[in-house]
């Protein structure tokens, strides 16, 4: 495995969607750096108006509870007793300007690569379900059609049985005469 594919799956068993964003905990984003989790917010902190919204936010307990559904083996206790805060990729890009080390840096460009892969896979993946759900709409609209065609021919089929019936009993007998 190359460089820059050798990051790929341990951040990707990190990678989370928690209220429609793509987010990595500081936790494991701490655990990647080699540093502390608490290291790694005090340097956040430090420099809080270099995050906004929109690059991390606090957990909350549904959050908590999505990830309990993503991650089943996930252990509260390992949670911290502060609700732990997920950065975007936005943030985790600004990392690499608070956190100055030459691992931060390899390590933030492996997690943006990640975060780029992941957007294609979502677009590519949006527009396939988009294309399938087109073909099914045709499908079941032939379906629909072919359900009418077969009712109508149905239909004849038992008027045509039902007016051969109707003759079959009129003459009141069945097969062929014998000639003499």
């Amino acid at each position: 495995m190359d460089d820059k594919n050798a990051l790929f799956n341990p951040i990707g068993e990190k990678v989370f969607k928690l209220r429609n964003l793509y987010v990595m905990l500081d936790r494991d984003i701490a655990g990647i750096y080699g540093l502390e989790t608490r290291r790694l917010n005090e340097a956040v902190k430090r420099n809080i108006d270099r995050f906004d919204d929109d690059f991390m936010f606090q957990l909350n307990e549904k959050d908590i509870a999505i990830l309990k559904s993503q991650i089943a083996t996930l252990n509260l206790t390992t949670l911290r007793r502060a609700l732990p805060y997920a950065f975007t990729e936005l943030g985790i890009s600004m990392l690499s300007s608070v956190l100055n080390s030459d691992i931060a840096i390899r390590v933030n460009k492996q997690i943006m690569r990640y975060f780029v892969h992941m957007r294609k896979l979502e677009i590519n993946n949006s527009d396939f379900r988009k294309f399938v759900e087109a073909k099914l709409k045709l499908h079941d609209e032939k379906l629909n059609r072919s359900d009418i065609n077969f009712e109508v021919i149905f239909s004849l089929l038992d008027s045509y049985k039902t007016r051969n019936d109707q003759q079959y009993k009129k003459s009141g007998k069945i097969g062929f005469k014998k000639n003499d």
